[in-house]
């Protein structure tokens, strides 16, 4: 394996974190839990006044925040606080506790807020994302105002995981979602962006792998695990959200993986 100052994922990484840097953020970790449940973020500096309207971006199942992220902390950065966190067991995020759900994760990201003092707030969610925004909407409707839910299969039946099994030629879903090799993130790069990278040598791709997908790899599988479904043969019942949706006007980019 190549030094991590000769890896290309590794220098981009330093790109992408001075990126949100230069946007007005800055990176910290916040006990939620009284030492149980820490949750690492990106947030506006201390010092930055007047302060504007909150934006809590949620990532999707994958590397941390920071990949997904960029374009739209530097647009809307001039609009809006924007608080970029990592979601548990995915960055600098880890918990003590055995629960592996997406609503826990909702209860943990809106202690963050609370921790943080945001009274109110809108969230935007992505892929896995998506299903904790949604939680987050629904279990506090008084505090998120807002409420965008991108790319997200929050109505997906088993039937649907079964579906994107059979179109990725694969058995389990940790296949595509947690990759171990080479052939399985070209797998996933495959679904998930319209370009090819059939000229990237396996090194590249499995400097991703090392780098981006094997840590809590464990922990990880269990959120897959976790993830709410409803059953092939019956219709699912989801609870429209009181609020309404974001200008979606605003929403430039959200694809960077």
């Amino acid at each position: 394996m190549a030094p991590s100052f000769l890896s290309i994922v590794s220098l981009y990484g330093i790109y992408l974190r001075r990126s949100l840097t230069a946007a007005g953020l800055t990176s910290k970790s916040i006990d939620i839990d009284y030492g149980n449940t820490t949750v690492h973020l990106w947030s506006p500096k201390p010092d930055q006044t007047p302060r504007k309207p909150a934006l809590f971006l949620l990532h999707g199942f994958g590397p941390s925040a920071i990949w997904q992220w960029r374009r739209q902390v530097q647009f809307f950065a001039s609009y809006f606080d924007v608080y970029v966190p990592d979601l548990v067991f995915f960055g600098g995020s880890t918990t003590k506790s055995k629960e592996r759900s997406e609503v826990f994760q909702a209860i943990s990201m809106a202690k963050l807020m609370e921790k943080l003092g945001v009274k109110k707030y809108h969230v935007m969610g992505t892929s896995y994302g998506g299903f904790v925004a949604y939680h987050m909407a629904k279990l506090w409707p008084d505090t998120v105002e807002k409420v965008v839910i991108a790319s997200s299969g929050v109505n997906m039946r088993k039937a649907d995981n079964t579906a994107l099994l059979e179109r990725a030629n694969v058995e389990n879903i940790e296949e595509i979602m947690l990759p171990e090799t080479a052939t399985q993130i070209r797998t996933l790069s495959r679904l998930a962006v319209s370009w090819r990278f059939n000229m990237i040598p396996n090194f590249f791709w499995n400097n991703i792998v090392n780098q981006l997908y094997s840590e809590n790899r464990r922990e990880k599988l269990e959120l897959l695990k976790g993830v709410t479904l409803a059953a092939a043969d019956e219709p699912f019942k989801l609870t429209p959200l009181q609020q309404s949706e974001l200008d979606v006007n605003l929403l430039v980019g959200y694809d960077e993986i």
